[in-house]
């Protein structure tokens, strides 16, 4: 997805408005139908210092005219008829909340941090992100699909000053070949019997499960908030988690033991809205065996000699030895999720690869070492160092997708820029006499 444009400078932090001094609500700007109070220019300078963000420029300024585009890019979608779905806005108040949670402790502590109650931020919270998102549906409209040619790319690059063209860093392609040791049916039982044990706790009233994620479950990004996951849509998760969590209707209810990519569940309903589900987890990862470990690695070490003696190619032996099904269709090559590309700098690799990787020759496979995921799962893998790009100035020959995308940005930007000086020209504009000595970004904001 592109970047988008514009700082939205959006109250999500509504925490700052529980320190902001008191403010009298005065209309400061009207761009259109739609007002920009004084207290609105308050609250939002107040979230920037909290965040400790830096404020170009006069904040009496820089705000209320960052405001004001917002108020722009609104007011179209409505006469556009852009809406953004309340599964969407849900889903963002859920999490925007659960990290409230974590930072403060409780519910109860963040209501008495924000002197509100969880119903009035969650209504502050939605306002807020509806008027978000609305914003970004409306900036990709006006954007649409920017097509940029080879031609575009290599004429920006011969236009750019030298001192302007970007210098990328050293990069790596890797591909890799991944075995999961098997799990013995005796850990396997162990896991289970473990989580049952969780289930009757519950449901007998020994324990609140919300309590036993806190203290037992190996998905710790849920963990901190008893497992709860927010409100999420049959498509944000794995299958078979889906389809357990999905036929659970009655709140409070517990799955039966669930078994993923990732490991073991027990699956809590909270809430069913719609086509979504709010419901919490416990997560129990199976510790590999040692002699599977083993067994992995022998493997791997004969897959790796055989490609060394050249028996087989690196590629042709992904696919019949490889476990790994993000990679198994692209030949084994690593896919880097920051910008899909198949390029990484060293420290965005995972750190088990990035160690290996680190001193070997282009061409070169490794000897068989574990790989522990994001998720906590233990692999035995094998990677070979398909390219190494030595840091060097940018150019379009081996650089093509990166200038490309300084290209589309600078084509968006000027579209956004060129939109909203046109909107200024027809949009009833109020400003404050107060805030009218100010440079602006945009100077069509006062009419002569």
């Amino acid at each position: 997805m592109k970047r988008l444009l514009f700082p939205l400078f959006l109250c999500i932090v509504v925490s700052c408005t529980a320190h902001a001094s008191k403010t009298i609500d005065e209309v400061a700007w009207v761009v259109g139908d739609e007002p920009i109070l004084k207290s609105d220019i308050e609250t939002e300078i107040m979230r920037m210092r909290y965040n400790r963000q830096k404020i170009e420029g006069d904040p009496y300024c820089v705000i209320p005219e960052q405001l004001a585009i917002q108020k722009l890019f609104i007011a179209q979608a409505k006469i556009d008829s852009i809406v953004v779905t309340q599964s969407q806005v849900d889903m963002q108040v859920e999490g925007r909340l659960k990290f409230f949670i974590q930072q403060i402790g409780s519910e109860e502590k963040v209501e008495e941090y924000f002197k509100k109650s969880i119903r009035e931020i969650k209504s502050e919270l939605a306002r807020t992100i509806e008027d978000q998102l609305t914003v970004q549906e409306m900036q990709r409209t006006i954007v649409g699909s920017v097509e940029i040619t080879p031609g575009d790319v290599r004429k920006f690059y011969n236009q750019m000053p030298k001192d302007s063209i970007p210098v990328i860093p050293e990069q790596v392609e890797v591909q890799i070949i991944t075995i999961a040791p098997k799990i013995t049916h005796a850990e396997e039982e162990r896991i289970r019997s473990r989580l049952r044990e969780y289930t009757e706790d519950v449901q007998s009233g020994r324990a609140d499960f919300s309590t036993l994620a806190i203290l037992y479950s190996e998905d710790r990004g849920s963990a901190m908030q008893g497992g709860e996951l927010g409100f999420m849509s049959r498509g944000k998760l794995v299958p078979e988690f889906a389809d357990a969590a999905f036929s659970l209707y009655e709140p409070g209810k517990i799955s039966r033991i669930v078994q993923t990519e990732f490991g073991y569940h027990i699956i809590q309903l909270i809430e069913r809205k719609n086509d979504q589900v709010n419901c919490r987890h416990i997560l129990l990862i199976p510790d590999v065996d040692a002699g599977e470990k083993a067994a992995a690695e022998a493997r791997l070490d004969s897959v790796a000699n055989d490609i060394r003696q050249n028996h087989f190619t690196f590629e042709q032996a992904v696919r019949v030895f490889s476990e790994d099904k993000d990679t198994n269709q692209s030949d084994g090559t690593m896919l880097n999720p920051q910008n899909g590309s198949s390029k990484f700098e060293i420290q965005e690799l995972p750190p088990d690869i990035a160690k290996t990787v680190y001193n070997m020759h282009v061409g070169e496979v490794s000897e068989p070492f574990t790989y522990k995921t994001d998720t906590g799962k233990e692999l035995v893998c094998i990677v070979k160092l398909k390219s190494k790009t030595e840091r060097h100035t940018a150019n379009p020959d081996q650089d093509f997708q990166t200038l490309k995308n300084m290209v589309t940005s600078l084509r968006n930007k000027e579209l956004i820029e060129n939109w909203i000086k046109e909107k200024q020209k027809e949009t009833y504009i109020f400003i404050n006499p107060e805030y009218r000595d100010c440079q602006f970004t945009y100077p069509g904001w006062i009419k002569e």
